[in-house]
């Protein structure tokens, strides 16, 4: 079997859509159609059920799934341990904020690209509050992303960034907060982030009226430099910011809590020899 066969299979296999993967790996439908059929042949089973409901792995199709994974994994080891670098080819699905883009994933992801040139990155970005919702559901293979209190169990991270969180408000505002009389808030609609926001305003005993709660950070400050409140962000959204010359920050007392962002994948994917590099090769913070 032909290490591009079984990639094919495992990329289905997560998607357990034939269309996505023809269009993600870059293969017509009917192509992948005869790779899985060969499979299935050579197999001696039927490795996926296809019915109205959709596309699933069959039990034989699990324990290929295993084996393809261990497969591939011994032959980038191999390479790996000859004195070559494994020649890894495919492409890797990877979810970052537009402010982790530009701020981490430059070094974060240099030593991949040196060992792998022949990988392929699809790089999706968004709000950050989906990122490890998008990664749980196998849209994607790796997400930098803030990092909850308690991860999942079926995830595994490492820490590539820490950051504070601070209170921003449009330059020529007030710079001192007063909890007698604070002013609108600007938080996130969902995240990390806005938790921490709501349970800093019970730490300072404010009871905050929001003014707005857009979906991300870039919007948020966008939002506060217009004078519509005063925004929670994380400091490093607001260094790589362009609406930064027209924010200023606000003293916080007391201050709000750090901001942990980290590499995240799925705990099984780690046997995948795109995942197993991909992890093997980023750095802690």
């Amino acid at each position: 079997m032909e290490h591009r066969e079984l990639e094919l299979f495992l990329h289905l296999a997560g998607t357990l859509n034939f269309g996505r993967t023809s269009l993600e790996c870059h293969v017509s439908a009917a192509t992948l159609t005869r790779t899985i059929q060969r499979l299935e042949r050579q197999a001696g089973a039927r490795l996926f059920d296809r019915g109205p409901r959709g596309v699933a792995l069959t039990a034989d199709g699990q324990r290929f799934q295993t084996y393809a994974e261990q497969t591939l994994t011994l032959w980038a080891d191999f390479r790996a341990g000859g004195g070559e670098p494994a020649d890894l080819a495919g492409e890797l699905r990877l979810f970052a904020t537009v402010t982790a883009c530009q701020a981490l994933l430059p070094e974060l992801l240099a030593p991949v690209r040196a060992a792998h040139p022949q990988l392929r990155l699809d790089l999706r970005t968004g709000d950050a509050a989906t990122a490890l919702a998008r990664l749980d559901e196998g849209e994607v293979d790796a997400a930098v992303a803030g990092i909850p209190a308690r991860l999942p169990q079926t995830m595994i991270t490492r820490t590539v960034a820490v950051t504070d969180l601070v209170l921003v408000t449009a330059r020529g505002s007030k710079r001192r907060l007063d909890p007698d009389d604070p002013p609108a808030f600007v938080v996130p609609a969902r995240g990390l982030v806005r938790e921490a926001a709501f349970r800093w305003f019970r730490r300072a005993g404010i009871r905050p009226v929001i003014a707005a709660e857009p979906d991300g950070h870039e919007g948020l400050l966008a939002l506060v430099a217009l004078g519509y409140g005063t925004g929670v962000v994380p400091r490093l959204v607001l260094e790589r910011s362009t609406s930064a010359d027209k924010l200023t920050e606000v003293a916080a007392k007391p201050a709000l809590e750090s901001h942990t962002i980290g590499l995240c994948v799925r705990r099984a994917d780690l046997r995948r020899p795109l995942i197993g590099a991909l992890w093997s090769l980023t750095r802690t913070a």
